[in-house]
């Protein structure tokens, strides 16, 4: 069994004046990141490996969760990739239990097409800021993992976890 935790990154803060690339988070994505970190502990889902796009706000969003220590790979591929390239990339974890931090696009695309049955949550249609998905593969090897062959066990998304 392998475990994905699919999130993208947190609000990020458009009048910092930064490239797209340096953008960092706001106030809201500062406080919506911990919150998912939260959540993924109740969960009971801990990452032991993480891949993350190498932009300010994946990082900020990865440093805020507060997994200390969790084995990190930051993968300049990961920014703005596409599902295709989000797969492959998770293709080469080696955890069981993966964090993978990126950006939409891709990120919803990526989580449409890995799982067979969409949760009932309507906003895992958009994904937006810092939503997350725990998605389980019956798989032995991250390699063998495919388009429709995970199952959502899980999607939140921050506001619904923190008003509600």
């Amino acid at each position: 069994m392998k475990r994905l935790i699919l999130m993208r990154h947190a609000k990020s803060d458009w009048s910092a004046g930064e490239d797209d690339h340096g953008r960092p988070l706001n106030k809201r994505g500062t406080q919506s990141a911990p919150a998912m970190g939260e959540w993924l502990r109740a969960q009971g889902w801990i990452p032991q490996e993480a891949l993350c796009s190498t932009a300010t706000r994946t990082r900020q969003t990865l440093d805020l969760l507060g997994f200390d220590g969790l084995p990190t790979r930051f993968e300049r591929g990961l920014y703005l990739a596409d599902a295709r390239d989000m797969i492959a990339c998770l293709q080469t974890a080696s955890a069981d239990t993966v964090l993978m931090v990126g950006h939409n696009h891709g990120i919803a695309d990526c989580a449409h097409q890995l799982v067979a049955d969409w949760p009932a949550n309507p906003r895992f249609m958009d994904y937006p800021t810092c939503a997350t998905a725990l998605i389980t593969f019956a798989v032995d090897s991250w390699g063998d993992i495919a388009p429709g062959l995970g199952t959502c066990a899980d999607f939140a998304i921050p506001r619904e976890l923190m008003t509600g």
